[in-house]
């Protein structure tokens, strides 16, 4: 019984959070492929985003593109306001 309610509340919870909803698409994904692939698990890992470990690199190229678009954005406002000022002379 109180197994039965675990699973219960695990599976409550894989629904809630969209997993299963997830898991389900890419299943059907495979299911109506015409060429199944070699390898079932290389599909689902593809599909679902996994397809390639995380490199730490890009995390910290992430935040670089960040810093550099708040920069450019910075660069544009104060030429806009020099245009402004370069008008009025």
């Amino acid at each position: 019984q109180a197994a039965d309610t675990k699973r219960e509340q695990f599976r409550q919870y894989l629904e809630k959070s969209g997993v299963l909803d997830m898991l389900t698409k890419v299943l059907v994904a495979l299911y109506e492929e015409p060429e199944k692939p070699d390898s079932a698990l290389d599909f689902l890992k593809h599909h679902l985003g996994a397809s390639a470990p995380e490199n730490p690199e890009i995390e910290a190229l992430r935040l670089e593109v960040a810093e550099m678009k708040e920069k450019y954005e910075a660069v544009l406002e104060e030429n806009k306001k020099l245009k402004t000022k370069v008008k009025v002379y």
